[in-house]
C-alpha cells in the first residue's frame, strides 16, 4: 500500500490549481469504484473548518470536520462527484464510519478540541458506525462531550423516529446534535420540539449576500428566531463578507461559519 502525505502543503502540491481541471479528468472514470477502494484502503482524512462565535471577538466555538477521500495517487476525489450518490448506498455509511473514526481520533490528540462530524440518519442504525461510536465513547467517555454529530435536515426527516430515539439514548454521554442545511429542506417544524438538536445550521442559501438581499433577510431572521425559541443555538453557514457577518449578527446570529473565518484545512 503506497504510504501518503496528508500534510496540507502535499495535497496543495496534488491538486490542480483549477477544481475542473481535475474534475474532468475522472469524469470518466468509474469514481464510485475509486471511493470504495480508497475507504478499502483508509485513504481518507478530516478537513478541519472553524465554526466562531458572533461579535467582534470571533473566538472559535468549535470545527467542523468534512471527509475528503483520496484516489491512488493522494489526489483528493472531488466531493460533488459522489456524496449525491451515497445517501442510500452502503459506501455512505463506510464514508461516515470512517469521517466518525477519524474524528475521534483527532478529539483524542487535541484535549481541548471541540468537533462536528457528519452522519446521514441511516448510519444510525448502522451495526458498523454503532460498533466505531461505542468503542470510542467506552473507551474514553468524556470524547462524547466534545463531539457534535450533523445530520442534514433531509436526512432526518427521512427517519425522524429513529433520530429522536437516537438522541434520547445518546445526550445523556454528553453528545450534542447539529441539524445541517436549517431552511432548505423539508422540516416539518412539529418535529423540532421532538428532536433534541443543540444547534441548526442555517443554510447558505439564505446567508449569501444577505446585507443586500431583503427577502434573505426575512427568511434567515425567521430561521434564527424559531432557532431560539427552541432553546438551539444559531449558527450561519457560507459567510463569505463582513457585510453578510454584520447583518447575521444584528439578526442575533450565535455563530458564523464561511469562508471569511477559514477554509477546510487538514491541521487545526
Amino acid at each position: 500500500m503506497p504510504a501518503f502525505d496528508l500534510s496540507r502543503s502535499a495535497l496543495d502540491e496534488q491538486v490542480p490549481k483549477d477544481p475542473l481541471d481535475y474534475a474532468v479528468s475522472v469524469r470518466d472514470k468509474d469514481v464510485m469504484s475509486m471511493v470504495r477502494d480508497a475507504l478499502a484502503q483508509d485513504h481518507c482524512a478530516l478537513a478541519f473548518q472553524p465554526v466562531v462565535l458572533a461579535g467582534q471577538g470571533g473566538d472559535t466555538a468549535f470545527y467542523e470536520g468534512l471527509i475528503r477521500v483520496l484516489d491512488e495517487t493522494g489526489r483528493v476525489i472531488p466531493a460533488a462527484q459522489f456524496m449525491g450518490q451515497v445517501e442510500d448506498d452502503t459506501i455512505g455509511r463506510d464514508i461516515d464510519c470512517a469521517s466518525l473514526a477519524l474524528g475521534f481520533d483527532r478529539l483524542r490528540e487535541l484535549p481541548g478540541l471541540r468537533l462536528a462530524v457528519n452522519v446521514s440518519a441511516r448510519s444510525l442504525g448502522d451495526g458498523t458506525w454503532r460498533r466505531v461510536l461505542e468503542r470510542n465513547l467506552h473507551d474514553d467517555p468524556d470524547l462524547g462531550h466534545r463531539l457534535i454529530l450533523e445530520i442534514s435536515e433531509d436526512s432526518a426527516m427521512q427517519l425522524p423516529e429513529v433520530v429522536i430515539r437516537f438522541m434520547e439514548e445518546m445526550q445523556p454521554r454528553g453528545v450534542a446534535f447539529g441539524l445541517d442545511d436549517f431552511g432548505a429542506g423539508l422540516t416539518a417544524f412539529r418535529y423540532l420540539k421532538d428532536f433534541f438538536f443543540d444547534l441548526v445550521k442555517v443554510d447558505s442559501c439564505f446567508v449569501r449576500g444577505i446585507d443586500q438581499d431583503p427577502d434573505n433577510q426575512v427568511i434567515a431572521e425567521a430561521l434564527i428566531t424559531v432557532a431560539h425559541q427552541f432553546e438551539m443555538f444559531a449558527v450561519a453557514e457560507g459567510v463569505e463578507s463582513p457585510a453578510e457577518a454584520a447583518k447575521l449578527a444584528q439578526f442575533g446570529v450565535d455563530c458564523l461559519q464561511g469562508y471569511l473565518y477559514g477554509v477546510p484545512r487538514l491541521r487545526i
